[in-house]
Formats: structure tokens, C-alpha cells, sequence
């Protein structure tokens, strides 16, 4: 099996990002994008999803985080697109229900190649740290698009924004590494009947 790793750059007037991606990795993190809570939420998807994850991000945050925000996921999906491959010898789907204190949240994904964004995520405040909630929902929507998922988060219950958020993270994490392990007893064959995702 071909290793499956990939390198993104992307380069825009509003941000300068490099992603280098190792689905077959241990979790090993290197990221830094200039805004505390985001890094802390992208070491999480690496650690546990066990995909190898560098990320060097420069933006326009003296505006605000949005842009360096999107185009994050932007490229972290374009990353993991491009190490899928042809997605063949993938489970492709996965699901996890993960809690943190008080907050439970349920991401079901399908690595499909038909990206859609399904987010019932709620926050009673607007800012965690420095960083707007509201863009949270602007990170996975760039993620699914580029990396061509289906993605549904649901937050079932919690008070705690922080760990609302985490779970999200956490919970997508855990979903991809089940669903973009190779299947033993599929191992070069194109998980759908059509033959292609």
C-alpha cells in the first residue's frame, strides 16, 4: 500500500499556510497558527485520530480569525483529500460519541467525496479565548467541503463551551480514524458499488 501522506500550501493575500498530512501516523502534532484555542483544537483532531498533522499558519488576524480560521480547514482537507487517494481499502464510515464532564457529542461522518455539513452545535458565548464560537462551524464546514466528507455534529447536551467544542474536535478525530483505516478483508477495493467515491 502506497503511503498516504500529503503536503498542501496555500497562499492567499489574506493567509500564508502549510499543511503536511500522515494518515497512517501516531498522532504527532506540530502546529502553530497564531490563535491559542484553534492549535489547542487541531492537536486534539491529530492526536486522536492518530493522522500525523504539521501546520504553519500565518493571517490576517489583526482583522479578526476568520480567515486564517476557514482557510486552515481548507487546507487541512485539501491534505487529507489528496492522501486518501482514490479512497480505496478505506471502512469509510465512522462514528463516535464522545463526552467531557457535563457535554456529550455525537459526529457521524461518510468519506463519500460529497462533501455536505450537517452542524447542530449551539454556544452560549460568543468568544472562547480570543476566538469567536461562531467560527468553529466555519472550520468544519471548510474541513468537509475540501476533504469531501459528509459530516454530521450534534451536540446532545453540555454548559461548558469549551468542552462543547473539544468534543466536536475529539469526536470528529475519532470518527475519521476508523473510517479512513484500511479494511483487511477489502484491501484495494473501492468501498461503494459504483466503484469510485
Amino acid at each position: 500500500m502506497a503511503e498516504r501522506k500529503a503536503s498542501v500550501a496555500r497562499k492567499t493575500k489574506e493567509t500564508d499556510i502549510a499543511v503536511a498530512v500522515n494518515l497512517d501516523g501516531t498522532g504527532a502534532y506540530k502546529v502553530s497558527t497564531g490563535v491559542g484555542f484553534l492549535d489547542h483544537m487541531l492537536e486534539q483532531l491529530s492526536r486522536h485520530s492518530l493522522m500525523d498533522l504539521e501546520v504553519q499558519a500565518r493571517g490576517d488576524i489583526h482583522i479578526d480569525f476568520h480567515h486564517l480560521t476557514e482557510d486552515t480547514g481548507i487546507a487541512i482537507g485539501q491534505a487529507v483529500a489528496q492522501a486518501l487517494g482514490e479512497r480505496a481499502g478505506i471502512r469509510r464510515y465512522g462514528d463516535a460519541l464522545i463526552p467531557m464532564d457535563e457535554a456529550l457529542t455525537r459526529v457521524a461522518l461518510d468519506i463519500s467525496n460529497r462533501p455536505y455539513l450537517v452542524w447542530k452545535v449551539q454556544f452560549t458565548k460568543p468568544k472562547l479565548g480570543d476566538m469567536d464560537t461562531e467560527l468553529f462551524k466555519e472550520w468544519f464546514q471548510a474541513f468537509a467541503q475540501n476533504a469531501g466528507i459528509t459530516l454530521h455534529v450534534e451536540n446532545l447536551y453540555g454548559e461548558n463551551n469549551h468542552h462543547i467544542v473539544e468534543t466536536c474536535y475529539k469526536g470528529l478525530a475519532r470518527a475519521l480514524r476508523h473510517a479512513m483505516s484500511l479494511d483487511a478483508r477489502m484491501p484495494h477495493a473501492v468501498p461503494s458499488t459504483k466503484g469510485t467515491l
